[in-house]
């Protein structure tokens, strides 16, 4: 009889550890399919959930409706007759220093009418506007910085025109979180690619990233290209809720071993937001679900298709909305004003009037806040290229332009400050952009000197050290 032979089991010291690893691991693993066994803590509590605000808010929401590249003033809320009288010939004064040399007066091409009982001049290019005359509120000394489009738009959206500041829409839902966790808080809008400084637009910055604004090209009308990836290929939701669950619990397990991390924990938010976004995304951007009358009502352009989607994520809660003309500087007409101005408004005019229609019908605009205008405004002069002038174009100007805002607490049927007679500068309650950032956070129930955010030992604020409310616009 042959003796039973043995398994030979010994093995090296290298291969034992790496059998015990295994094992390890697989318990480690186990521990993850437990709900009990690894809690989240403070840090898992949202931070987009709704906060309260400082003191009683007017609004709840906000409209930015940026017409970038820098619309002349003179050309649509602010006419000057002497503009016209002196049209063709040159200033009483010199002209001020802009970013490129300018000549003689140029009258502007448009006709300008008088609308509503508080008979508000509207030029022909926003004659749709008219019919809210009464709801507008006219800032015609707005000032800023620099005449060039990057440190104007960093200033305009980030409250600085050099340095890398956090940008309003990301102030506010830091500051007040949103009422819609199924969609992003903050939304920037912007068909055929970015404008001027891309993303910095709409950044985060310094703040948490969760806060950052997310970006819609809105040049696509099918919801799967307006939103890509909205959908999981293979996995339904119940089956997504669990791969959710088993991905959070393996990134609170990393990060309770190495403290709260700012970055890490937008990363896992975003997650959860990504997931939640499928249940109210593709019902939001899908303008096909409105009424033809309504979508007549605002018109069939890529400008009129993006302001209907903004006033459906505004009725859904989201806090901030921001819709940009278009890619690079549209507004940015250095020849042929009259032309490329006119095609531009027509884009837009017929939307705009209707957004705030819409609003004013369903009690959304006394808590929404509607802003419309540019970086800054253009020359009163005509722009002039190695002594030629016939481009009939308009520099940029920023020492006083006009800006538009409606609804949220802001009085309507007024003009607040004034340009000089030629429209070059302003000359009667100057506003800076600090003071219509500490005005607009005020409507919305923050004091922007309290509206803080510690980082590199320093408590910085939208406003910096500037900014004062603009008491007399408020209703």
């Amino acid at each position: 009889m042959q003796p039973t032979q043995v398994e030979d089991r010994s093995f090296s010291r290298r291969e034992w550890l790496r059998r015990s690893g295994i094992g390890i691991g697989m318990l480690g693993l186990g521990r993850l399919f437990r709900d009990d066994q690894i809690s989240a803590g403070p840090q898992s509590v949202n931070p987009l959930l709704p906060r309260p605000t400082h003191f009683a808010p007017r609004a709840k929401r906000v409209i930015h409706i940026f017409l970038n590249g820098g619309l002349s003033h003179v050309d649509s809320f602010d006419p000057k007759p002497m503009l016209t009288r002196y049209d063709g010939k040159d200033l009483p004064s010199p002209n001020l220093v802009t970013e490129r040399p300018t000549g003689a007066a140029f009258g502007s091409p448009f006709k300008f009418k008088r609308y509503g009982q508080c008979g508000l001049p509207i030029s022909e290019m926003f004659s749709e506007l008219g019919e809210h005359a009464d709801d507008l509120c006219v800032i015609r000394s707005m000032v800023s910085d620099v005449p060039n489009h990057e440190p104007a738009l960093m200033l305009m959206n980030c409250g600085d025109n050099t340095l890398s500041r956090p940008s309003m829409g990301s102030w506010l839902t830091y500051g007040l979180g949103t009422e819609n966790q199924n969609l992003p808080g903050f939304i920037a809008m912007c068909p055929e690619g970015h404008p001027v400084k891309g993303p910095d637009n709409w950044r985060s910055a310094f703040l948490p990233g969760m806060f950052q604004g997310a970006y819609v090209d809105t040049k696509h009308e099918e919801v799967e290209k307006l939103i890509e990836n909205i959908r999981h290929p293979s996995l339904d939701l119940i089956e997504q809720r669990k791969q959710m669950d088993l991905l959070q619990r393996l990134n609170r397990g990393h990060q309770e071993a190495r403290g709260y991390d700012p970055q890490l924990e937008a990363r896992i938010q975003s997650f959860e937001q990504g997931y939640r976004m499928q249940m109210e995304a593709s019902d939001a951007f899908d303008v096909g679900r409105e009424s033809e009358a309504t979508r007549e009502r605002y018109g069939k352009t890529m400008q009129s298709r993006q302001l209907l989607i903004a006033r459906r994520l505004l009725e859904r809660g989201v806090r901030f909305v921001q819709v940009w003309h278009g890619k690079w500087q549209p507004w940015d007409n250095h020849d042929e004003i009259e032309k490329n101005h006119r095609k531009l408004s027509g884009e837009c005019s017929q939307g705009i009037a209707a957004l705030l229609s819409d609003l004013k019908e369903r009690g959304m605009l006394e808590d929404t806040l509607v802003i419309l205008g540019g970086e800054f405004g253009r020359t009163p002069t005509v722009e002039t290229r190695n002594g030629d002038a016939s481009k009939m174009g308009r520099d940029h100007n920023h020492y006083g332009f006009s800006m538009c805002l409606a609804g949220g607490g802001v009085k309507g049927g007024i003009v607040h400050g004034a340009t000089d007679e030629f429209g070059f500068a302003a000359v009667e309650n100057p506003v800076h952009v600090h003071d219509l950032h500490a005005t607009i956070l005020h409507l919305m129930g923050m004091d922007h000197e309290r509206l803080t955010y510690r980082y590199a030992s320093r408590d910085f604020r939208l406003t910096d050290v500037h900014g004062d409310v603009i008491s007399p616009i408020l209703g």
